[in-house]
């Protein structure tokens, strides 16, 4: 194997390994050496950008469930919390958590909190050099968490990674997107919920979905929440959310 891969190159190859079962342990160890010039040379423009972060990020989520949590989506909130906040990623001398690349690299510093309207104030200088300039929302379609609604995790690269996330949407909108033309509502993930900022608020969000196709061009819907029942993780009695906007 080539000692001398650019960063781009390595991050798909190493997701493309885990994908494929393979031994990534050199390739994470060439991640973890980059030189910083050549990151920063590959990172130059947004599209590289996207396509390097989302192939770490997937690629790395699934080596430390395999690795670290095979049992995490069993456990508690607070093992969940503290998987995606711990710093586990090497990249370029640098120790990364999946937080950091989801919610700082690829969402441009924004806090995984506060509907995507509040940001990271504390970033490092290393999060704001390497960050996406813009929060791009198709991001949340590409991200595999190991959870509910995750989509299939693609390879992603520079030169076609627009078209590639429109691909994803697409699929994902198709499978967890229903519209009731009787009532004008359409039954969306909480994700649209958890980070509408993302998307530039109610409207914003119904503007994504007339976009591509998952309500009809000039609809206006009413949007209805899928209910998430933590009640058994918590061991309390919940109270149903009003999950209708």
């Amino acid at each position: 194997m080539s000692t001398q891969l650019d960063p781009l190159s390595l991050s798909a190859d190493l997701l493309y390994t885990v994908k494929t079962e393979g031994n990534a342990d050199q390739l994470r160890e060439h991640l973890a050496a980059l030189e910083r010039p050549q990151l920063e040379r590959a990172l130059s423009g947004r599209e590289g950008k996207l396509a390097f972060w989302l192939n770490c990020y997937n690629a790395y989520a699934q080596l430390l469930i395999e690795e670290e949590e095979p049992d995490l989506f069993e456990g508690g909130l607070l093992d969940r919390w503290k998987f995606f906040a711990r710093d586990q990623i090497p990249v370029s001398g640098v120790w990364l958590s999946l937080n950091d690349i989801e919610h700082g690299l690829l969402r441009s510093s924004k806090q995984s909190w506060g509907f995507g309207y509040v940001p990271r104030l504390l970033s490092s200088s290393f999060e704001r050099q390497f960050r996406l300039e813009e929060c791009d929302p198709r991001v949340h379609f590409a991200l595999g968490h190991g959870a509910e609604h995750c989509p299939p995790i693609a390879v992603y690269s520079p030169r076609d990674v627009d078209e590639e996330l429109d691909i994803a949407i697409e699929w994902f909108l198709e499978e967890n997107v229903s519209y009731d033309d009787e009532d004008d509502t359409a039954t969306v993930p909480q994700l649209f919920r958890q980070y509408r900022g993302d998307f530039g608020g109610k409207q914003g969000v119904i503007g994504f979905l007339r976009e591509y196709n998952a309500v009809p061009a000039g609809t206006t819907p009413a949007l209805e929440y899928e209910q998430i029942d933590h009640s058994a993780e918590l061991d309390v009695d919940v109270d149903a959310e009003d999950i209708r906007s």
